[in-house]
């Protein structure tokens, strides 16, 4: 029988599901190897083919380490809160729980119509209850936790607690608020258990305070960063203002600099560590504070307190907790309007604009620390609240917003190193020396910098300090679908719940919008209070919250009694291979090492960081396709259509149409007509009967009608088909286009290896014959260049290296077990279900392929022992012989001499001299 790969797929599908294939223990005796995906968000739309590239990629390697003796975790689950959900049920008023059930359901077959080794008793799904009660259990653990500077790690909020009840808040060195109170045990011991509260609060990892935050009024919630786009949300296009609202936020600073450190002890791509590097921005520099003539300490933070003495004036952030106070009467209008302008930016927006200059004089003054001039303090919103201390010393001269600035408004530039070009050069060298300064004339860097901060903490005004840019992280949204804050508030401050209480599930609501008030959906629940009596908190967790730790509840997923059990994460430890997305870079690979590093300060993990080796997969590309409407004088589109190649002698705009009804760029005219009510009469100008689509490359998007859809791919080829061929379309990596004219090749290949182990009447054939040398060479060549392109994970050249073997194969006539039922085994990670079925009928019945033992390379079948010989008569090439390198010259001469081509040129006469050159040439002379 012909390769019949739906019933073969349909067959495997369902022999792993029922005999639970790739169900893994705990406990073996095998060397572990944990790999990992980024869990998708469930859309309604499904998948389409470039969605599952990573999936593919893990599912070969993992498929790899089991036959290499590993016993593999590898697991799916779905990241399943989220706006997109929520979104269709203010719509349509249907639960979000039910659309996402209906997603999910979805997507599974999808998977499973793949093929994967997922080790589905372990699925999780963030919005399950019985998950997110262990996420709402780590927040309580963060809530009750401070961070101890001197043993550098998170401890228990307990041990604060016993520390102010000995000694007070003396010698304790913590990440906290800025405005900690110092007091003595006594102190402490007579506050009201409201001022402890209040007093702890400034120092937990998980804190309420009033923060800046992107605020989306369509939307109903609170953006991070990442999805603003162009001052507008990125899911629906909606308006988004800067506004100041009370949020949690969690210490995310406090791990700053581990967080940096950790980078250095992991496989992951350069490109995303410099991401990871930039975001959280270490600097090195200088605390200095200006009094202001109102009373207000401005502390600046500056990398190059070297430039003091070019200060010409300061900038406050718009968001700066003092502007309503320094903005004088005669100014108030003119900050008000630039406040109002301000909100309409994102922070994002603001650091990428560098070219317009735009700010507001508050109409106040601060005093210069060391020279005493008075000091014009400004706002711009090119300063950032949330970076250093959202207030900069300007020196126009030393850099170049700055000058912009100075020179925009008319403020003065003062040099601050001679033989400075300040239009050119707004960066001063550190190599010159200074001037127009009381203390560091004629000085270097090296010099100056020293004496300046010396000076600068004698008078209580500066002193040396490490800056991050990364901000604590908001940790809160104002809508309904996610996790419940397991939290309620007595007198105004917040409380944990009991853990006895968890999970806090989500209640019913009677909409998903916030209220006519402005509080969040959860406010609409009824009767919803903790012990019938307080109020719980109504915001929701962030969407970040479920997957920062998931890849461990995967590991004990079904316990009920903890997060993960110490037998498990002791086991598993961590992610050996983690393959997702580039565009997570600043959001959950660093929230996820960042709840990764807390756990491991409270004991409950043993590593440090969660993922050892990561790969970022690139995108595959849309193929659009396009026809091309003839327009008229009047500039109107026609119901006219022109080919391709004939569209440059109308006037036509190019139109997309559905890739589906498109083949090798030829459309399918009768579904055209039938695709719209408008085509149904349309005219078409062919090419030779045919009409030919323009086409380009650009992102897969419904809106553009090129999404291919594996469902399609895999009825028309197969899943083993669509797994080759996605490996096949370059280096995994990188972007790359989808073009399904491309799938034919790998779907002929899969048919060539089928036919190895079949008869011309597709009788199954295989021999117990030994195979010989040439057969054996290219079924090592191929174990070897696997086994080095999936340990690179290079699998696009392995596909390459499958069809030459099969191939050669082909062409020996190979039919031989021995080599046959190797290659089975090789190819198996890539083309599951057509080796499975091969393995079976080669007479394999104890289980599946999946834990054959991946085959040795040996060697010695590639060495070289034999060379086929061009032969020369009088200098020309008559035939080529083939001789073993072992051979003699005499033996080689007495057959080269019989052959029955060379017999023909020599015409029976004695050779006068026979010249052999060993493994290259035999010329003979007559």
């Amino acid at each position: 029988m012909d390769y019949q790969f739906n019933e073969i797929e349909h067959k495997w599908q369902k022999f792993w599901a029922a005999n639970k294939t790739f169900k893994v223990d705990n406990t073996s005796e095998k060397p572990k190897y944990y790999v990992l995906d980024m869990f998708p968000y469930p859309s309604g739309a499904g998948l389409h083919v470039g969605h599952p590239l990573g999936y593919i990629a893990s599912d070969v390697y993992s498929r790899y380490k089991r036959l290499q003796g590993y016993n593999v975790l590898h697991p799916m689950g779905y990241d399943s809160f989220g706006l997109p959900a929520e979104q269709y049920a203010i719509q349509t008023g249907q639960h979000p729980a039910v659309t996402t059930e209906q997603n999910i359901n979805r997507y599974r077959v999808q998977l499973d119509k793949i093929g994967f080794s997922f080790d589905w008793s372990r699925e999780v799904r963030t919005s399950d209850p019985n998950y997110y009660k262990w996420t709402q259990w780590i927040f309580m653990q963060l809530f009750d936790s401070w961070y101890n500077k001197k043993n550098d790690k998170a401890e228990p909020i307990k041990s604060l607690i016993e520390h102010f009840e000995k000694h007070g808040s003396e010698d304790i060195d913590a990440v906290a608020d800025e405005n900690t109170n110092n007091f003595k045990a006594e102190e402490w011991n007579a506050f009201t258990d409201e001022e402890k509260q209040r007093e702890l609060l400034k120092y937990r990892l998980v804190y309420l305070r009033e923060s800046t935050v992107n605020w989306c009024a369509a939307l109903g919630t609170v953006l991070a960063n990442d999805e603003v786009v162009g001052g507008v949300s990125e899911r629906g296009g909606y308006p988004v203002e800067q506004k100041k609202m009370m949020q949690w936020s969690m210490r995310i600073t406090a791990y700053a600099e581990r967080l940096l450190q950790g980078l250095e002890t992991v496989d992951w791509p350069e490109p995303l560590i410099e991401i990871q590097r930039n975001w959280i921005g270490k600097s090195v520099g200088a605390s200095v504070k200006f009094d202001t003539e109102t009373g207000k300490e401005i502390e600046v933070f500056t990398t190059r307190v070297d430039t003091i003495y070019g200060t010409s004036f300061l900038v406050l952030a718009p968001e700066h907790e003092w502007v309503e106070e320094l903005t004088t009467d005669e100014q108030r209008d003119e900050i008000t309007c630039y406040l109002d302008a301000t909100k309409k930016k994102s922070e994002l927006e603001r650091m990428a604009d560098t070219k317009t200059v735009s700010g507001a004089f508050t109409g106040s003054y601060a005093i210069h620390p060391l020279s005493g001039e008075r000091v014009p303090i400004w706002i711009a919103d090119y300063v950032l609240a949330s970076y250093g201390t959202g207030a900069v010393m300007a020196v126009p001269s030393g850099d170049q917003r700055d000058y912009l600035f100075a020179k925009h408004f008319n403020l003065p530039i003062v040099p601050i190193h001679d033989q400075q070009d300040i239009e050119e050069e707004a960066d001063p060298s550190k190599t010159g020396r200074y001037i127009n300064s009381d203390i560091i004339n004629g000085m270097t860097y090296d010099e100056a910098v020293p004496l300046l901060l010396s000076k600068l903490e004698k008078l209580g005004k500066g002193r040396k300090r490490i800056n991050y840019r990364m901000r604590d992280a908001i940790f809160g949204r104002q809508r309904y679908w996610g996790e419940p804050v397991p939290v309620y508030f007595k007198d105004g401050l917040p409380q944990l719940i009991d853990e006895k209480d968890l999970p806090l599930v989500l209640p019913e609501v009677d909409q998903y919008l916030p209220t006519e008030t402005g509080e969040p959906p959860l406010a609409r629940a009824k009767d919803w209070k903790y012990r019938s009596t307080y109020d719980y908190e109504w915001s929701t967790m962030p969407g970040w919250a479920g997957s920062s730790w998931y890849w461990y509840r995967y590991m004990d997923a079904n316990n009920n009694d903890e997060f993960v059990s110490k037998d498990a994460v002791n086991y598993w430890r961590a992610v050996d291979l983690y393959i997702g997305g580039s565009e997570h870079g600043t959001g959950h690979l660093l929230y996820s090492r960042f709840w990764n590093k807390f756990l491991k300060d409270r004991g409950y993990v043993p590593e440090e960081e969660p993922f050892k080796k990561l790969i970022n997969q690139g995108m595959i590309q849309g193929r659009s396709n396009f026809v091309y409407r003839i327009v008229d004088e009047d500039g109107k589109g026609t119901n006219r259509f022109v080919s391709h190649g004939l569209k440059d002698q109308y006037k036509v705009t190019p139109i997309h149409v559905d890739v589906n009804i498109v083949v090798n760029d030829i459309l399918n005219i009768e579904k055209f007509r039938a695709s719209r009510k408008e085509y149904q009469d349309a005219e078409l100008i062919l090419e030779g009967g045919k009409y030919y689509c323009g086409h380009e490359v650009e992102k897969m998007s419904k809106s553009k009608f090129n999404v291919v859809s594996p469902d399609d791919i895999i009825a028309t080829y197969g899943a083993d088909t669509l797994r080759m061929y996605e490996m096949f379309l370059g280096p995994l990596e990188q972007s790359k286009p989808w073009n399904t004219n491309g799938i034919e090749g790998v779907f002929k290949f899969l048919r060539k290896f089928w036919k190895l182990f079949h008869d011309s009447e597709f009788n199954f054939a295989v021999s117990d014959e030994k195979a010989s040398p040439a057969e054996l060479k290219a079924l090592h060549k191929i174990i070897k260049k696997v086994q080095e392109d999936i340990d690179r994970f290079s699998f696009n050249t392995s596909i390459s290296a499958f069809m030459i073997c099969v191939n050669e194969l082909t062409d020996l006539k190979c039919n031989k077990r021995d080599v046959l039922q190797e290659l089975c085994i090789v190819l198996s990670p890539y083309a599951p279900h057509i080796t499975e079925e091969l393995w079976e009928k080669l007479g394999n019945q104890a289980g599946s392929l999946s834990f054959a033992n991946y085959p040795t390379f040996n060697p010695q079948y590639l060495v070289e022992n034999e060379f086929e010989y061009p032969v020369s008569v009088n200098g020309k090439v008559r035939t080529k012989i083939t001789f073993s390198l072992d051979l003699e010259n005499s033996e080689i001469e007495r057959q080269s001499l019989e052959n029955e081509d060379i017999q023909r040129y020599t015409e029976g006469k004695t050779p006068k001299k026979i010249i052999i050159v060993k493994g290259r040439i035999i010329n003979i002379v007559v």
